[in-house]
């Protein structure tokens, strides 16, 4: 009877260390994660015990905490008799690591920076808004820490602009899930999206258009919405969103496309372009009508004022200047760079364009930033419109700091790149790209990304150094259809770019899910639901 008694306690036992270990659900997935048998309950009463240094992330879990269960935890720099949540220094620790120690007592929070620490805030506010409804959560260990320094999410805003709630309630998302880089695409072809205040054309005329081309045969289509599109951000308003992301520990990257994809600059300066000619904004997706004229001083005295006013506004330590898709065939049939070429010595266009580049990025660097940009600045053939002639053995070679931003060709290319000691981001558009369709994309396809391209030899291993997901515009008009194409698929590149391969489990991540979904409708945020993303 004894016997039988030790063994339904020890069932019981292993059955609450089973029951909670299923009930903590964190995304990204920490590094370590060792359940431990008790728990600690979450009172009104809880106090937040930091030094000054942390206390804007005490502030911040404060805050949210009262929105989520209606606590108002008090913030002290003292020892109280109360259970109590303590911020504690580790100067041991990376940037972005963080350790959450969770017992009966209370819960301590060690990091040595205040990204770190925010991150620990994340993962608790997690642990208890998947416990509201017991106010338990299960006494544990996490030591977490990313495996890629570089995590972004992309917005296009050219094709469709969204607004300042938009982006707020994306970078609230992003930080909730230790994303670190928010990419936005402010300039294409279709639409220019920042005030620069030296060129006032460029939103007086190129943040507008007069149609949009729409319908189910997409880049075929010769359907038109017969309606006005426009909209843009004034310098104030982007520096509220940048303030209010450093405040969630994320960079902004402006994105600045350069020479191609600039028909909305070359429609408010036609002395931008090629031809000189008047063109429109296009109402119609793909690549544009012109591109920058490179052999003009005008043009690149405009080019490096915008860098100005951006670089002044930004304080992102990179800078991405587009630099994809350029059609050479107007510099092929322009006079004026024919001859800048073969005074330059340059043979071939994409010479040319890797001869700008440079010129781009050593002027960034005397600003003291780095330039970024896809990986056709490095002169390699990657679409069918290009003459092979045009992009073979190129004599110029890009400048050694630039980021490449790797977003289609094969492991070659990554493998050349890496081997020439270039830093990688990788974003390879089968994998990443948010506005391809679940059927191209299915949820668990996000999820398995490896942004390591197999086969490549591991000493290159550490030039990749981070992943990007992107949402282009072209086919997403809307708010909900834009929430509908990156929810729930954000959530899966979050845990790509943080959590370490053999820590990843998608059942796990699945059961995660559901917590973020109530998050979601809670929010307003209209995700995909299972049966439309594969699962």
């Amino acid at each position: 009877m004894r016997l039988k008694k030790i063994f339904s306690v020890i069932i019981l036992l292993f059955t609450s260390i089973f029951i909670q270990a299923q009930n903590v659900h964190i995304v990204p997935q920490p590094q370590e994660l060792n359940i431990q048998k008790g728990s600690f309950t979450i009172t009104p009463e809880i106090s937040i015990i930091t030094s000054v240094d942390f206390y804007k992330t005490a502030e911040f879990l404060q805050n949210s905490i009262e929105n989520l269960i209606g606590f108002k935890w008090k913030i002290t720099d003292k020892k109280t008799d109360s259970p109590s949540i303590n911020f504690k220094l580790n100067s041991e620790l990376a940037k972005e690591e963080y350790e959450l120690i969770v017992s009966k007592s209370g819960i301590d929070m060690y990091a040595s920076t205040h990204t770190g620490m925010f991150y620990g805030a994340q993962t608790l506010i997690q642990l208890i808004t998947n416990n509201r409804i017991s106010k338990e959560i299960p006494n544990l260990e996490i030591t977490d820490y990313p495996r890629f320094s570089w995590r972004a999410f992309m917005l296009d805003e050219s094709r469709y602009f969204k607004g300042a709630d938009q982006v707020k309630m994306l970078l609230d998302e992003m930080a909730y899930l230790k994303m670190n880089v928010f990419h936005w695409h402010l300039v294409d072809d279709q639409g220019w999206r920042i005030e620069i205040k030296k060129y006032p054309l460029l939103t007086q005329i190129g943040s507008k258009r007069k149609s949009t081309q729409v319908g189910p045969l997409k880049w075929q289509s010769p359907i038109q919405s017969a309606e006005p599109h426009e909209g843009f951000y004034t310098q104030e308003e982007i520096k509220e969103i940048i303030e209010y992301a450093e405040e969630r520990h994320i960079t902004i990257v402006p994105e600045i496309e350069m020479p191609g994809h600039s028909s909305a600059a070359i429609a408010s300066y036609p002395w931008l372009g090629t031809a000189k000619k008047e063109i429109e904004v296009p109402i119609k997706f793909g690549v544009g009508k012109d591109v920058y004229d490179v052999s003009d001083p005008k043009v690149y005295q405009f080019l490096t004022d915008v860098l100005d006013e951006v670089i002044a506004l930004f304080p992102s330590k990179v800078i991405h200047i587009g630099g994809d898709e350029v059609k050479y065939n107007h510099w092929k049939s322009s006079e004026s760079v024919q001859a800048y070429m073969k005074e330059n010595g340059i043979e071939i266009p994409a010479g040319l364009q890797i001869f700008f580049t440079n010129r781009i990025s050593q002027y960034l660097q005397k600003k003291g930033r780095r330039m970024m940009g896809w990986n056709e600045i490095l002169g390699h053939k990657l679409h069918e419109y290009q003459d092979e002639s045009d992009t073979k053995e190129a004599k110029q070679e890009l400048a050694s700091e630039s980021l490449i931003h790797f977003w289609k060709g094969d492991l070659e290319l990554a493998t050349t790149a890496a081997s020439n000691g270039y830093e990688i981001v990788n974003s390879l558009h089968s994998e990443t790209y948010l506005d391809y369709d679940y059927k191209s994309i299915p949820l668990s396809r996000a999820y398995n990304f490896n942004p390591i391209p197999k086969g490549l030899a591991p000493e290159y291993h550490d030039k990749v150094v981070g992943t990007g997901c992107q949402m282009w515009g072209e086919w997403i008009p809307t708010n909900g259809h834009m929430h509908f194409m990156v929810f729930p698929r954000i959530a899966a590149y979050a845990e790509v770019g943080w959590t370490e391969t053999e820590n990843k489990n998608f059942n796990k991540f699945k059961e995660a899910l559901k917590s973020l979904q109530a998050r979601w409708v809670k929010k307003g945020i209209y995700f995909a639901p299972n049966s439309a993303v594969g699962l």
